[in-house]
């Protein structure tokens, strides 16, 4: 009998299931929901929820947890500087699982979406519109409040080169064709 055993086993070892919690974790921590199976949504609610609570705490030591599960330096710095702020009026009920209607193709794994409640962008854009409303113009033709921009942090894409110039570029010198060397 499993009396006091918690946590599904996924019909895996002890180490390739604490892996597979771990990347759902960071895989939502990064990007603020994902996809996943109910069962795997819910082994790794519980690890996101603590997550959050040591990130709210901020101290050397829970920056040392948090590293310990995560395995990432980045990660664990943006949890604690930009994701748990987002949590500091909050006690518990860091994520929610919504279920989606389609099951799995394959093996009819009932599938849910896992997200963070609190998202930056939006807090973001809670954040400015206060500011704006704090900062109100001194003059009725002054609109630097109103000409407020939201920008965001994520970093833009490296643009790619252009697949035009390299096709020309081919166009314009033909390679020479060498004769194979014959073998003796």
């Amino acid at each position: 009998m499993r009396h006091g055993v918690a946590g599904k086993k996924f019909g895996r070892n002890q180490k390739l299931r604490e892996a597979t919690v771990r990347d759902l974790v960071k895989a939502v921590l990064i990007n603020f929901t994902i996809r996943t199976t109910r069962v795997k949504a819910g082994e790794a609610r519980k690890l996101v929820d603590k997550m959050i609570t040591l990130g709210k705490k901020n101290t050397l030591a829970t920056k040392r947890r948090a590293f310990a599960i995560l395995c990432d330096h980045a990660l664990v710095s943006d949890l604690f500087t930009r994701i748990a702020p987002l949590f500091a009026n909050r006690h518990g009920g860091y994520t929610r699982i919504i279920k989606l209607s389609i099951n799995r193709q394959g093996d009819n794994a009932e599938m849910v979406i896992l997200e963070l409640t609190e998202k930056p962008a939006v807090a973001e854009a809670v954040d400015a519109a206060k500011a704006q409303k704090a900062a109100k113009p001194s003059k009725p033709g002054d609109k630097k409040a109103e000409d407020a921009v939201i920008v965001s942090d994520k970093k833009p894409k490296a643009e790619k080169p252009a697949a035009s110039s390299r096709k020309s570029a081919d166009k314009q010198e033909p390679k020479e064709k060498k004769p194979a060397a014959k073998k003796a």
